[in-house]
């Protein structure tokens, strides 16, 4: 990737953070990014083209994926806010902005996939630490998979809430959310 054509994603991404896929246009993503409107085009087919390239690249992702949920202790607190603040590390306002602008009619059928790839990492990872951890003896049996979306949209939840309306809702921080989140929860499923 040339750096013409890196200016030309960065500038794209972060219009579309900020204002949404609609309503940015090539005019503004060709003045964001220095350059004129005929290279834009020369470089990228179409602003959708600019897109589906800057979702490729891994500054424009999240990079959420089972990896990030390996480092477990097979002890159901610590393992837990990890979870949760591996999730929250990477799923920055930022993140949640620019996800809301790859979710426009025009790009939703070639995003979509890529924006479930976060989901589903966190949920099966987390369903398959709970079946392990039953396994162990250390929780009940219990439906794991409904146990994994549960914290996953709270922890969405939360995560969205915050950077749509910052402070406005709740002062309650990302660090205390975690830990009472967690201690919720365990004491919910504590044998």
């Amino acid at each position: 990737m040339d750096e013409t054509s890196q200016k030309i994603i960065d500038a794209a991404m972060t219009l579309i953070r900020d204002q949404g896929y609609v309503a940015t246009t090539t005019k503004d993503i060709a003045r964001a990014a220095g350059v004129n409107e005929c290279t834009l085009f020369r470089k990228f087919g179409n602003k959708k083209d600019i897109v589906l390239q800057g979702i490729t690249q891994e500054k424009w992702r999240a990079n959420v994926t089972p990896e990030i949920f390996k480092n477990v202790r097979w002890e159901l607190r610590p393992d837990l806010e990890m979870f949760l603040t591996a999730y929250m590390e990477r799923i920055t306002p930022d993140f949640v902005k620019l996800s809301i602008g790859l979710r426009a009619p025009q790009l939703y059928g070639e995003t979509a996939p890529l924006i479930m790839q976060i989901p589903h990492a966190f949920v099966s990872s987390l369903t398959e630490y709970l079946k392990e951890m039953e396994q162990r003896g250390k929780i009940a049996p219990a439906d794991f998979e409904s146990m994994a979306m549960v914290i996953f949209s709270s922890t969405f939840g939360f995560t969205f809430l915050k950077a749509s309306f910052n402070q406005e809702l709740t002062k309650l921080e990302q660090a205390e959310y975690i830990k009472k989140s967690v201690d919720l929860f365990i004491n919910g499923i504590s044998i």
